[in-house]
């Protein structure tokens, strides 16, 4: 060691932040204390605050309530002498900030060293110190206090002696070990142990020597060294984890509840649930309150909603599709999330022009220690993730991709089966994201960028004249955003410009000479572009009262083109006049918000709220809407809260799914507008346990969402563009859910939900010969609705890091009304003894048979030198049970001899997915 090092505490300053609110000026119940800094007096009686200090804090003036202890030091944290410098002793005084845990939150250089080095050196040891925390009256509060460093030039290493220096990583993730302990040659004491960073030195004599590692969580492991005399010998010791990636309890970033329902998973629960492949995205099909298209179709039907009425967001960032081919992973990589939170009902102002629930991605954070790097493929693609901090500048660098390799599997196996025409089909994607993120003061600087491609389609065959064709969805978003320190609370300003296109293209096989080529003959392409900001600022006014404000504005131009003989299916020239069959559209939205958390006491947290948005399409349409929300917490006991919201809502017209240009230009049919109404209760039953119980009622006053069977095949309403397509209603339901979070080797939940949704609409009496005899009108099961849905998953790390989990998954069937899915037939056999299938009416119409899925996952995962190998085998439907997506009906036998009969036969879908993958992490 070349330094010594003093701490003095004659004159310490006084930082009020600790953990009782008398102790510090604030009113009961607030979960923010006011930091307020005084002096301390040295008396005979010790060191204490002053009677106008201690009024200003609202302390009693004895003695016993502002006589302040000390802190002590626990743990030291040497600054080594800079390597190669020359020179004098020197002294660094600095000034310490010891937090209410005894840690250096803050270090300010009070008196510089001559060397620039030895003051560099002074800031890089201070935060390794540790102390016991200072306490006032019993409360412990954080101090700022001298420190000084006295460093001496290192003297030459005697003969006799040698050095062992070093330090000590996990294997696998390269982590340093703070406070293992260096044991030599059996010795029962410790010769030494590792610092913060995991550095140690050891004085020891030459020659060999065994050293024993000893580190929490980490395998003890001997190591041999050899030393001669006056030798330095510098090592990296590696320790088995017991646990590689274990599931450990870690609270992250976890803020205060106040809205309704908020549900945030971290690490592994977005990571390793069965049947995701691995996407955090796909974890929200197993929430509360969602039901299915289909299953393996990772789109949430949120509380009986259209999948479109769901927004998604990273941060902030609304993004327009989630998973590649409806069915494949997310189109970002999993590394860069880092927490899903999921709003099933009554989001809160931020997220706005949505009418149902919201699920918005949170980026991790860059890792600022060192380079990461992780690459991983399974059956169906291949990708990489690299970060890398650039700890001179602030800067960080991550990178991530993905491609498929799906159309070189679906011909292997067509070959394997024999069966040349499955070569015709292709399935194809490919992704990316860039982040760049910068230190600028206290704030960050962050350029984001992330774009998808999908391709799926039947090639013609090798036949002239043969046609084909097959659908291309493409997307890109690039954000810029800031963040810093504003008016005594937080900013943030952001700008993003995106790119939607979607196309269908037709195919023909042509003869040119004697060669068969596969020509384009048509393509008919949606494309979009938009350019957004947002701003947004929050802050702490009082101890009981936060505000956050924002806006955020959006310009879109749609367009649609039509190339060679492509149009749309069931095309008519009159059709030019249909938003929805040729959408160009120039559109501006614009909205504003502002939200209050308000705590009167410690039991109660009211948040209300209010956005206003306006939605102007070119030329000269504007809609307004204005969305007062409400939510309120109420602490019953430390281990249930009562809790309960409403809100207004507003969206434009929806097509079951994000659809490019579409989605703009149907805002000319007005805006859908609707409630939200949410009860329940949240109750820690015990240590590792979490109840939850939501009862809700969405009533719709206006609904415009269009049937995606009719718009691709035209049917709807050719020639009264003119009329109002609204309709009204509502869907009520109740969610409940059992969670472990993730600790103690495992996490799990299981959830029940109650989806109800109607929608009032005019539909047709049909008579025996399957004509229309009268149109009525009622409210019916929306297309949608799947009355009961159940979810249980569960995930167990064992000791010899091998993880298994399964997932179970049931539901009841969606009405088969005929817009989703096929629609109810009746058999009729008149007087003439003739039999037909004839159409059910709607209020008549049956459902889907119930479904049944269970899903598994296996894992093994392997420590070497510097990186960890995980294997897994993730099944999709492990029970191999077939959904019911619709009904055929036909009639089979000769109406000669035996007769007709009729014959309903299902329409199902195997969907099972095996998927095995490697993943390296560096």
């Amino acid at each position: 060691m070349f330094l010594r090092r003093a701490v003095l505490l004659s004159q310490a300053l006084l930082l009020l932040a600790g953990t009782r609110a008398h102790a510090q000026g604030v009113p009961s119940g607030t979960s923010e204390p006011r930091t307020v800094e005084v002096d301390v007096q040295s008396t005979d009686g010790g060191q204490t605050l002053s009677a106008e200090d201690a009024a200003r804090l609202g302390l009693a003036p004895d003695a016993g309530d502002t006589a302040l202890i000390p802190p002590t030091l626990t743990a030291d944290a040497p600054a080594a002498w800079p390597q190669g410098l020359e020179g004098t002793a020197g002294e660094v005084e600095l000034e310490l900030l010891v937090d209410v845990e005894g840690r250096v939150a803050e270090a300010k250089v009070t008196r510089a060293a001559a060397e620039p080095r030895l003051t560099d050196a002074a800031l890089a040891a201070a935060p390794g110190l540790r102390f016991t925390p200072a306490t006032l009256g019993g409360t412990p509060v954080a101090v700022r206090l001298p420190f000084l460093y006295r460093f001496a030039p290192p003297v030459q290493v005697p003969a006799s002696t040698t050095h062992l220096t070093g330090e000590v990583r996990a294997r696998g993730t390269r982590k340093p070990l703070a406070d293992a302990a260096l044991f030599v040659d059996g010795a029962r004491e410790p010769a030494g142990t590792t610092d913060p960073r995991g550095l140690f030195t050891l004085d020891v004599t030459p020659g060999a020597h065994r050293i024993e590692v000893r580190a929490p969580g980490h395998a003890t492991t001997v190591f041999e060294e050899k030393l001669e005399a006056g030798q330095t010998l510098q090592v990296v010791y590696r320790l088995q984890p017991r646990e590689v990636n274990p599931y450990e309890t870690v609270v992250r970033d976890e803020r205060p509840r106040t809205e309704v329902t908020r549900i945030s998973l971290h690490e592994q629960e977005i990571r390793e649930v069965p049947g995701t492949l691995g996407d955090p995205f796909r974890v929200v099909m197993l929430m509360p309150g969602v039901g299915s298209l289909a299953s393996g179709i990772s789109y949430p039907v949120v509380r009986g909603s259209q999948p479109a009425a769901t927004g998604f967001f990273l941060d902030g960032v609304r993004i327009p599709m989630l998973y590649h081919l409806l069915l494949g992973p997310a189109v970002v990589h999993p590394d860069f999330i880092d927490t899903v939170d999921f709003y099933p009902g009554t989001p809160p102002v931020q997220y706005g022009r949505v009418l149902g629930g919201a699920v918005e991605g949170r980026l991790s954070r860059p890792r600022e220690d060192r380079l990461h790097f992780t690459a991983y493929a399974d059956l169906l693609n291949a990708g990489g993730f690299i970060e890398q901090p650039f700890e001179s500048t602030g800067t960080s660098v991550s990178v991530a991709g993905r491609f498929s390799y799906s159309a070189l599997l679906i011909s292997l196996t067509a070959n394997a089966l024999n069966r040349p025409e499955a070569e015709q089909v292709r399935a194809g994607f490919w992704d990316y994201q860039a982040r760049v993120e910068q230190k600028v003061g206290q704030g960050r600087l962050r350029l984001f960028a992330l774009g998808s491609s999908d391709d799926v389609g039947l090639s013609p065959e090798q036949l002239e004249s043969s046609e084909g064709g097959g659908v291309t969805s493409r997307f890109h978003r690039i954000d810029l955003r800031g963040t810093h320190p504003l008016a005594g609370g937080e900013g943030e300003v952001g700008i993003t410009l995106g790119w939607d296109g979607l196309g269908l293209t037709g195919e023909q096989t042509q003869r040119v000479g004697t060669a068969l080529v596969i020509r384009p003959v048509g393509e008919y392409g949606l494309e979009q572009t938009s350019v957004s900001a947002r701003a947004g600022w929050k802050r702490v006014l009082t101890d009981s009262l936060e505000l956050a404000v924002g806006t955020d504005v959006e310009h879109r131009r749609s367009a649609t083109t039509l190339t060679g003989t492509a149009r749309p299916p069931g095309w008519r020239p009159s059709d030019d006049a249909d938003p929805l069959k040729k959408p160009s559209a120039i559109a501006t939205f614009s909205g504003a918000y502002a939200s209050v958390t308000w705590r009167p006491s410690q039991k109660w947290v009211v948040s209300p709220g209010l956005r206003v948005d306006a939605y102007h399409l070119v030329p000269g349409l504007t809609f307004t809407a204005v969305e007062p929300r409400l939510s309120v917490r109420h602490t019953l006991t430390d281990t249930l809260t009562l809790k309960g919201g409403a809100g207004l809502f507003h969206q434009p017209p929806t097509v079951l799914l994000h659809l490019p240009a579409v989605d703009t230009a149907s805002l000319r049919y007005g805006l859908q507008s609707g409630a939200q109404f949410d009860v329940g209760a949240e109750w820690k039953a015990m240590d590792g346990l979490e109840l939850s119980a939501d009862a809700y009622f969405n009533p719709l006053s206006r609904a415009v969402e269009f049937d995606l069977v009719d718009v691709a095949e035209n049917r709807r309403r050719r020639g009264s563009l003119g009329q109002d397509p609204a309709t009204t209603g509502y869907a009520y339901g109740l969610d409940l859910m059992a969670r472990h979070p993730l600790g103690n080797h495992w996490f799990g939940w299981v959830s029940y939900s109650l989806l109800q949704s109607k929608r009032k609409t005019r539909f047709a009496r049909i008579g025996d010969d399957n004509r229309v005899l009268e149109t009525v009108e009622g409210s019916l099961p929306f297309a949608f609705e799947q009355a009961h849905v159940f979810n249980a998953a569960l995930s167990y790390k064992f000791g010899n890091n091998w993880t298994v989990g399964t997932v179970v998954h049931f539901n009841t069937g969606r009405p088969e009304s005929g817009q989703i899915t096929s629609q109810t037939q009746r058999w009729v056999t008149d007087a003439n003894g003739d039999a037909r299938w004839v159409r059910q009416d709607l209020d008549r119409a049956g459902r889907l048979a119930p479904f049944f899925r269970v899903d598994a996952r296996v894992a093994k995962s392997w420590a070497y030198q510097d990186f960890t190998l995980d294997a897994s085998l993730d099944v999709l439907n492990l029970s191999a049970q077939q959904e019911v997506i619709a009904y055929n009906h036909y009639a089979e036998g000769h109406p000669d001899e035996t007769g007709l009969f009729p014959v309903r036969k299902p329409v199902q879908i195997p969907v099972i997915l095996p998927l095995f993958g490697l993943k390296a992490t560096y």
